[in-house]
């Protein structure tokens, strides 16, 4: 079972199918590129590639540089799992040299993209396995997928920096692959890049060694490679964002938080946060942001999840 991620996509499909029959049966006039596209002009030697949401975004533009023109599909503030693709979204997968993407994100994106020009980054990693609530049938651990598996693997694998640093490595070769013109400058950033995201996990380490807690109550489970890499525990409220929480889901996680002293709600910047505030006053427990960043921060990844560290920080009691 895929944990609120599997979602209808024929009408997406269809409507999109349409679009394009459309766009193509017109008065044949050039369509002229906007600002952004990952369409380029003939003269143009930078490879176009595409990054699904933001977290990939960044990843993009530390290890593709300027060699690259690099195209989001999910704008700023919008959450990524409600993605629609229009036609020129769909035009720019099918005409980069690279989708970048995690398959399970966004069922829009997982349909666009063709195998041999998209990079899933949860292929780079070890992923963890869909968390399920008691209703849901299934088991917890660590699993390996391929490309043809159903989808029952936690895809939020941006908010471990070690398995982003990892990420990056792979970025950097399927890039080079790309544009062999420029490979070396691809391995090189991400090795840069990956180093970077090396020092953050030791940021992490370091500070969420001496916690006094060690339970994340969240808003969503989008917070279980974070607590698998530091040795948290994540109890969430929804399995996703769009989900709302059944009484007996809330009952059960307010009596987790009563018994493990927790004293603090994650909430979460695209969510509302009313769910999580009627649970932290049952408890007596106050609420934070925790950012998922799956929308662009109002720095970058790296301050973001500093400031993340900092929350967690505070919220668990650590002195590290």
């Amino acid at each position: 079972m895929m944990s609120g991620f599997s979602r209808s996509r024929a009408a997406g499909l269809l409507a999109g199918a349409a679009l394009l029959t459309t766009a193509a049966c017109g008065s044949g006039a050039a369509e002229t590129p906007t600002s952004g596209s990952a369409q380029t002009s003939a003269s143009s030697a930078k490879p176009e590639v595409v990054a699904a949401f933001y977290p990939l975004q960044w990843l993009t533009e530390q290890v593709g540089g300027s060699d690259v023109q690099l195209t989001t599909l999910t704008a700023p503030g919008v959450e990524p799992h409600d993605l629609e693709l229009g036609v020129k979204q769909v035009s720019d997968i099918q005409n980069a040299a690279l989708t970048v993407y995690i398959k399970g994100v966004q069922p829009a994106v997982d349909d666009a993209v063709a195998a041999d020009k998209s990079f899933d980054a949860a292929t780079a990693v070890t992923t963890l396995a869909a968390v399920e609530h008691a209703e849901e049938e299934g088991h917890a651990g660590e699993e390996e997928h391929g490309p043809e598996e159903e989808i029952s693997y936690d895809p939020h694998i941006w908010l471990d920096p070690s398995r982003m640093a990892t990420v990056a490595t792979k970025l950097g070769e399927r890039l080079a692959a790309a544009d062999a013109a420029h490979a070396q400058a691809y391995k090189d950033r991400a090795a840069q890049t990956a180093a970077t995201l090396g020092t953050l996990d030791q940021e992490f380490t370091k500070g969420l060694t001496t916690c006094k807690a060690k339970t994340l109550v969240t808003a969503h489970e989008a917070f279980g490679y974070l607590a698998d890499r530091y040795k948290l525990k994540q109890v969430g409220i929804t399995l996703d964002p769009e989900t709302e929480p059944s009484p007996a889901r809330l009952s059960e996680v307010a009596k987790i938080a009563k018994a493990e002293g927790v004293t603090t709600i994650f909430t979460e910047a695209l969510v509302s946060p009313k769910v999580a505030e009627v649970l932290a006053s049952q408890i007596g427990a106050k609420t934070a942001v925790l950012d998922p960043l799956e929308s662009k921060p109002s720095g970058d990844y790296l301050s973001a999840m500093r400031d993340n560290l900092k929350t967690l920080q505070t919220a668990l009691g650590c002195t590290g």
